[in-house]
């Protein structure tokens, strides 16, 4: 936490999220009872509408795609069962933002992060962590459903 001075009044500017050189950025984790190639599947298939949108996701580093909501971007990186990295830019705003999406083996099941940095400033970073926290709670919703129906 920084503490600034203007005028006779003090105040904390809260630099939670804030990075060195890439903007602002923000995390969320959630663990589901799934196993890690069942996840991966959901997350690349069905399921890439409720955390990306309604878009076929190439699964080539240089690929770029396009949601039916507008947001496009290009695949940055791929690594199968394991993380996809990818530009993210909805239209109406100015700025790309970075957005990474990862699996891994948990003790309950998978743990899946969403990690999205060169966010603007904390009020989009504010905004972004309350959508990726709903995203976590849909998707963990989801796969908690479809694991519970086995």
């Amino acid at each position: 936490m920084v503490t600034s001075i203007v005028g006779y009044m003090a105040h904390a500017e809260d630099t939670t999220g804030k990075t060195k050189d890439a903007g602002w950025e923000v995390g969320v984790r959630t663990t589901v009872p799934a196993d890690l190639p069942a996840v991966w599947e959901f997350l690349m298939g069905e399921g890439v509408a409720l955390w990306l949108g309604e878009v076929t996701l190439p699964r080539e580093k240089g690929k770029p795609y396009k949601t039916r909501d507008g947001v496009s971007g290009e695949v940055r990186s791929y690594g199968e069962n394991a993380m996809i990295r990818l530009t993210w830019h909805p239209e109406d705003w100015p700025h790309p933002t970075t957005l990474q999406v990862r699996v891994k083996e948990a003790v309950t099941g998978t743990t899946i992060s969403f990690h999205h940095e060169k966010l603007a400033d904390r009020n989009e970073r504010k905004m972004m962590l309350g959508h990726w926290k709903l995203v976590a709670e849909h998707v963990a919703g989801e796969l908690g459903a479809s694991a519970s129906s086995r």
